[in-house]
């Protein structure tokens, strides 16, 4: 069973919300928003957001929160899962 509840915040240097899903809306560096698999121009090498905070940081960025039953224990688990989701909501 996990450590982790459902009520826990993000895991500093995870930063598998920014690489797995695809991202629509514009990003400063990435205009036309990022494909899914596609690191974030915005993801440092701590896998930090740059933007965290900052106003220019798309909504759907802002508004995504830690959920363990997407996020898994670990980043390999987020990424995965987080993939998966992806391919079951692409309407591409």
């Amino acid at each position: 069973m996990s450590s982790l509840s459902t009520n826990a915040s993000c895991r500093p240097g995870c930063g598998a919300c920014c690489v797995a899903p695809s991202i629509s809306s514009p990003i400063p560096g990435m205009p036309r928003g990022k494909p899914p698999g596609i690191r974030c121009v915005q993801l440092d090498e701590n896998n930090l957001c740059r933007l965290f905070g900052d106003l220019r940081r798309p909504r759907v960025c802002a508004d995504f929160t830690f959920d363990v039953t997407l996020c898994g224990s670990d980043r390999q688990e987020a990424l995965a899962r987080i993939a998966a989701w992806e391919d079951l909501t692409c309407t591409d």
